[in-house]
């Protein structure tokens, strides 16, 4: 038969018990560099005996640094919960407060329209008609303002379509001037270079020869150029047989 599970429970021997926590002491020691060497872990290790006898154990030697560490987490944890606590409970009041007010916003907006005035009081419907008379009066006041702004934008679109308008007429009217004023220079050109061209007329002579009579600027000649004298009978028109 294998060995039955040992009871713990306190060792009334003295010598017997002072054995036992030498032997335990000694592994749990060890034990404690074990997992700090393996595991790369900061551990420390601290162990009074029944007569306060001290006994410890740390990683590297470091035990108040262990120990202020030990501290400063104990201390933020108690502060974090202290504060999940605190905010939690402002919470619940918040909350308390916005759905209260939620509710008085409610009756207000009703009120406004005219429903669930039979709860008001002759004070608090004066109160709400006063309200209600600020109200129009201010939505009156941006309306007219809102009027003015759309009427003044108006007027400044209609003047800058004029000006434009005007801009355009006066850019016609020049062309039409400049246009009337090329057409009389055309004419007067014209004119001057059929009064400047000279006339000529056909003459005969006693001699059978055709002479050319030119007359410029008022004044006659005759201008009996050689090439432009024939015989007579070059002059009578050919008949075909």
């Amino acid at each position: 038969m294998g060995r039955g599970r040992v009871q713990l429970k306190r060792i009334e021997n003295k010598i017997n018990r002072q054995v036992t926590f030498s032997k335990r002491r000694s592994g749990l020691l060890k034990k404690a560099h074990e997992i700090s060497v393996l595991c790369d872990a900061e551990v420390a290790l601290v162990i009074f005996s029944s007569k306060g006898k001290l006994f410890e154990y740390s990683t590297d030697s470091c035990m108040e640094r262990i120990l202020e560490r030990y501290d400063r987490y104990l201390y933020s944890d108690k502060q974090l919960v202290g504060r999940e606590i605190s905010q939690s409970e402002n919470w619940v009041l918040e909350h308390a407060k916005l759905k209260a007010r939620i509710e008085v916003l409610e009756k207000n907006k009703r009120n406004f329209m005219g429903e669930d005035l039979d709860s008001l009081s002759l004070k608090e419907l004066q109160s709400l008609e006063h309200q209600l008379h600020a109200a129009i009066k201010s939505i009156r006041s941006r309306k007219n303002q809102a009027m003015f702004e759309s009427i003044s934008a108006l007027q400044k679109k209609d003047k800058a379509l004029q000006d434009h308008n005007n801009a355009l007429l006066k850019k016609i009217k020049e062309r039409e001037k400049n246009t009337v004023q090329q057409g009389g220079q055309l004419i007067q050109c014209s004119n001057s270079s059929s009064i400047l061209q000279p006339q000529y007329c056909l003459t005969s002579s006693r001699d059978g020869f055709v002479g050319r009579v030119g007359e410029e600027n008022g004044v006659a000649s005759s201008l009996a150029e050689p090439n432009s004298l024939l015989p007579a009978w070059m002059l009578r028109p050919t008949t075909n047989e």
